[in-house]
């Protein structure tokens, strides 16, 4: 696959947690995939994210958040998202992420949510059947 047709994926850490094994995992999994990994490291900010989104021109922005903080802060990413006119790029969300949560973060334009034990090839599968063409706009 040529490099400017691979689906090329921005893989953050949001917030405090200083947990990232989970992330690398993930990061990875991806490029092993045949996808292009930016990997922002942690305690990222949201403006810092979707800046970072915004120069890589990313086709996603998967987050990974342990702290339970996943409320207060994809909002305000998928927000600036919104600001900055970023409708293509697809928001997904793995980590320690409670049932109840789920409808207001996919409410807020999460399109996927992955909990603990999600396997890699349904990350992967999910990615491409769900990112959009270059060009293509929601």
């Amino acid at each position: 696959m040529a490099n400017e047709n691979r689906i090329r994926v921005l893989v953050a850490k949001p917030g405090l947690d200083g947990h990232d094994r989970g992330a690398k995992v993930i990061a990875r999994a991806l490029r092993d995939a045949g996808m292009e990994v930016i990997y922002t490291g942690l305690r990222q900010t949201a403006d810092m994210i979707v800046n970072a989104a915004l120069q890589e021109d990313v086709d996603v922005i998967g987050l990974s958040i342990l702290s339970g903080a996943h409320n207060a802060i994809v909002p305000r990413v998928t927000e600036l998202m919104k600001q900055q006119k970023m409708d293509d790029v697809l928001v997904l969300v793995g980590g320690i992420i409670p049932d109840q949560d789920i409808p207001a973060l996919k409410a807020a334009g999460v399109s996927g949510i992955f909990q603990p034990g999600t396997s890699m090839d349904t990350i992967v599968q999910f990615i491409r059947e769900n990112v959009k063409p270059r060009g293509v706009t929601a």
